[in-house]
C-alpha cells in the first residue's frame, strides 16, 4: 500500500509487516548463530590445548624484527642446522642424542603461505650464492621432532613428538603494533615532529603546508597526500630509518588503493565533521581495527616464544639519530607483546602468552669476536625496559649477538705498529676485503646517551659497516650452515622442550 500525497507516513501492508518480522527473526538467528559459533570455537580451542598438552605438543615461535634484520636467513639457517645438527653443539639435546629425527611437515594453517625454505636454502648454497628475498607476507613452517622417551613412563610410551611452528612476519608490519594505543592526533604529532630533520620528507612537508586540514574533505587531495607520504616512507626505509609506519603502505598487498590505506598525518588536535582532518582520522582508526588488530589476534596473540632480531650495527653506522630511532621503534613494538608464563589452565582461560623472548643483535660476524660482548651489552641496554617488563610478567628473556650464517673469517694484522682485529669477507661485487669496523664501547651508555640527546655525530668517531656476500659453502653431510651462536639461540628457545 502506498501513502497518499498528504500523508505524514506510509502504513506497511501485511506482506511488508511479515517481511519485517522475518527480518528480525533472521537477525535474531544470525546473532544466535554467532554466539554458538564462538562457543564452538572456544571448545575447539580447549580441545586443541588438551590435545597439544597430552599427545603431540605444539610450540609456536614467532620471528620478528625490523626490515633487513635478517629474518629470512635466520629461519632458513635455524631449520637447516636443526635438521643437520653437527654445528649445534651448544644444544643439550644434540649433545645427549635426544633428537632421533627432524623433518618438515605441511603447516596446520592452510590459509597461510608456507615459508619457502627450500628456495631460500638453494639461494644460500648455490655455486654463486646470494641472499634470499626478504619477507613480504606472513608465512609459516612446521618442523617436527622425533625425540627420545623421557619421564617416568617414557619406557612405556616410546619416542615423543614435538611440533615447532615457526611464523615469519614482515618487519614493515611489525611496527604497526605500536599504533594500537595511539589516536590519529597523537600519531600525526609524533610523525610531523621528526620529519623536518629528514631530507626524504621535504616533498611531503611541502604538500602539508599547502593543504588546509580543516577544509571540506576532497578525495583527490586525500589520495595525493597518501601518495606523497608513501613516497617519503619508501625513501626513509631505504635511508635506514626504522619508524616507517604505517607498514602496509610499504607492503600493501590486496589493500592497495583502498580507503584504509589512503590517509596521512596532518597537524591539529581535531576536525569538524566532513573535514579532511576528520576523514583522515576515521581512516586511521579503520586501519587499526581492520588491519592491525586482526593481524595481532590471528598471529601475535597465539605465540609461545618470540625472537626479536635487530640490526644494531647498521643503526650505529648511520649515527646517533638512527640508533635512537631504532631504540624507540623497537620499544613501541615490544609493548604489544603479552609476556608471561604459560600454565595449562592459564592458557585455557586467558589465551597464550609469550613465555620466552630472545633479543638478538644480528650480523655479529661483521665484528671480531672480541667485540661481541659489547654488541650484546648494547642490545641489552636498548631493550632494557622491554626486558624488565617481561621479567615482571613471568617471562624469561635472553640477549645475544649472533650471525645465522657466518659470512666472514677473523684475522689479525699489524698496521703502523698496532695489531688490529679484523674480519675478512667477499663484497657483493666479488672483491675480498678485510675490515676494522671500529671498537664498540664497553659501556653502552656512551652510545645511547648521545643518541637520546640528539647528537649529530659520535664523539668516538665513525663506525664502518660492509655488506658482505654469502660465502661459497663446502657442504659436509650432517653439518648445517656455519653460524655464530645460532645453537645458543636454539637452546634458549627450544631446549627445555627437547629433553
Amino acid at each position: 500500500m502506498r501513502a497518499g500525497a498528504g500523508s505524514a507516513s506510509a502504513i506497511p501492508s501485511k506482506p511488508a509487516l511479515a517481511w519485517l518480522f522475518l527480518g528480525k527473526s533472521s537477525r535474531r538467528g544470525a546473532l544466535i548463530s554467532s554466539i554458538t559459533g564462538r562457543i564452538a570455537q572456544s571448545f575447539e580451542a580447549v580441545g586443541d590445548t588438551v590435545s597439544e598438552a597430552f599427545f603431540e605438543p605444539v610450540l609456536r615461535v614467532g620471528v620478528t624484527g625490523l626490515s633487513r634484520a635478517g629474518k629470512t636467513v635466520f629461519i632458513t639457517a635455524l631449520v637447516h642446522n636443526l635438521m643437520e645438527p653437527g654445528r649445534m653443539q651448544r644444544m643439550q639435546a644434540v649433545q645427549r642424542g635426544a633428537i632421533r629425527g627432524v623433518f618438515l611437515q605441511p603447516q596446520p594453517d592452510m590459509t597461510l603461505p608456507r615459508f619457502d625454505y627450500e628456495r631460500h636454502l638453494a639461494a644460500l648454497t648455490a655455486e654463486a650464492p646470494s641472499w634470499p628475498e626478504g619477507t613480504r607476507a606472513v608465512s609459516e613452517l612446521r618442523l617436527s621432532f622425533r625425540l627420545a622417551p623421557s619421564g617416568l613412563f617414557g619406557a612405556l610410551t616410546g619416542p615423543r613428538k614435538l611440533h615447532v611452528d615457526i611464523v615469519d612476519y614482515p618487519g614493515e608490519w611489525i611496527l604497526d603494533l605500536g599504533l594500537m594505543g595511539k589516536s590519529y592526533a597523537e600519531w600525526s604529532a609524533e610523525v610531523l615532529a621528526r620529519l623536518p630533520k629528514r631530507p626524504q620528507a621535504a616533498g611531503y612537508l611541502a604538500q602539508v603546508a599547502a593543504v588546509d586540514a580543516q577544509a571540506k574533505h576532497d578525495e583527490a587531495v586525500a589520495q595525493e597526500l597518501a601518495r606523497g607520504f608513501t613516497d617519503y616512507l619508501i625513501e626513509a626505509r631505504a635511508a635506514g630509518w626504522s619508524d616507517c609506519t604505517p607498514g602496509r603502505f610499504l607492503l600493501p598487498g590486496d589493500l592497495a588503493g583502498s580507503p584504509v590505506l589512503t590517509f596521512a598525518p596532518l597537524p591539529g588536535d581535531t576536525g569538524a565533521r566532513g573535514s579532511l582532518w576528520r576523514e583522515m582520522a576515521r581512516r586511521f582508526d579503520g586501519y587499526k581495527s581492520k588491519v592491525i588488530r586482526p593481524f595481532f589476534e590471528a598471529h601475535f596473540a597465539r605465540l609461545d616464544r618470540q625472537v626479536v632480531l635487530v640490526d644494531v650495527l647498521e643503526a650505529v653506522h648511520q649515527g646517533p639519530e638512527a640508533l635512537e630511532d631504532q631504540r624507540r621503534a623497537m620499544a613501541e613494538v615490544l609493548r604489544a607483546f603479552r609476556p608471561g608464563a604459560n600454565g595449562f589452565f592459564s592458557s585455557l582461560l586467558r589465551g597464550k602468552r609469550v613465555e620466552k623472548i630472545l633479543f638478538a643483535a644480528t650480523k655479529a660476524d661483521h665484528l671480531h669476536h672480541s667485540q661481541h660482548g659489547h654488541l650484546t651489552a648494547l642490545i641489552e641496554a636498548m631493550l632494557r625496559e622491554a626486558r624488565d617488563r617481561a621479567h615482571f610478567s613471568g617471562a624469561e628473556t635472553k640477549a645475544i649477538s649472533l650471525a645465522a650464517l657466518r659470512a666472514t673469517v677473523e684475522e689479525s694484522r699489524v698496521y703502523q705498529g698496532r695489531e688490529l682485529d679484523l674480519v675478512r669477507g667477499v663484497l657483493p661485487d666479488g672483491r675480498q676485503v678485510a675490515v676494522d669496523a671500529g671498537a664498540l664501547p664497553a659501556d653502552p651508555s656512551r652510545l645511547l646517551a648521545p643518541a637520546r640527546e640528539g647528537a649529530e655525530r659520535w664523539l668516538q668517531g665513525d663506525y664502518g659497516v660492509m655488506q658482505f656476500a654469502p660465502p661459497v659453502q663446502s657442504r659436509v653431510p650432517g653439518q648445517g650452515l656455519p653460524h655464530v651462536r645460532l645453537d645458543a639461540a636454539a637452546e634458549f628457545l627450544l631446549g627445555d622442550q627437547l629433553l
